[in-house]
């Protein structure tokens, strides 16, 4: 039987991958702005896809929860793999900077090119704010709620119960995943390397996941 305690345990269930992604943006040092809007996002995905379940019935339900897995896998190890590419480049381009401007250093040059390895060093430790594209939120948006997506027939012998829980899982996603941004900013700031490395980590291992769940349920 569906109850206000079960739903709110269900909606604290469902908002943990946005949670685990939230950290791994702020991590990669996003501005405030598009944390805000990717958390509103996740709640809006969260909420919304329970809902279309229950308008629309089992047919979509069962098609999603068979692929969700996959699509969850390919979407979040992308992102994430082009976070870790992303970070393999600009360390390539930081280091060989350089060599370009002073090839080779010698004892009068060496000062000069020292510094820019304390620049990386700095900037790897506290990330300069990045805006998020809305391609990416929306992909991350639909990776991380698509599990989500075969919840609704829960409510289906209980419509009564339907839009408050539809706006506790919104609710829900939203604030943890607000928590997490501020989180994932914090340690950050102090991640003696590429913030990008651990988010595109944090990402892939969040697909693996989802889909290992989805192959075992």
């Amino acid at each position: 039987m569906v109850t206000v305690f079960s739903i709110i345990l269900l909606a604290i269930g469902l908002t943990i991958d946005c949670f685990a992604v939230s950290i791994a943006q702020g991590i990669q040092g996003v501005r405030l702005r598009s944390a805000l809007v990717m958390a509103v996002l996740f709640g809006v995905f969260q909420g919304g896809m329970p809902l279309i379940t229950y308008f629309v019935g089992t047919l979509f339900a069962d098609f999603f929860t068979r692929w969700s897995p996959w699509i969850a896998l390919v979407l979040l190890t992308f992102i994430g793999g082009k976070m870790l590419v992303d970070a393999y480049i600009e360390h390539r381009r930081s280091s060989s900077s350089c060599n370009r401007s002073s090839a080779p250093c010698n004892r009068s040059t060496e000062q000069d090119c020292q510094p820019s390895a304390d620049n990386n060093q700095s900037s790897a430790i506290s990330p300069q704010p990045s805006a998020v594209g809305v391609g990416t939120m929306l992909l991350l948006s639909v990776a991380t709620s698509i599990d989500a997506f075969s919840v609704g027939v829960l409510f289906v012998p209980v419509p009564q119960l339907l839009w408050q829980a539809i706006a506790l899982i919104a609710l829900t996603s939203t604030g943890f995943s607000l928590v997490g941004f501020a989180l994932g900013k914090i340690l950050g700031r102090h991640l003696p390397f590429d913030a990008n490395i651990l988010a595109g980590c944090i990402l892939i291992a969040i697909g693996i996941k989802i889909f290992i769940d989805g192959l075992m349920n």
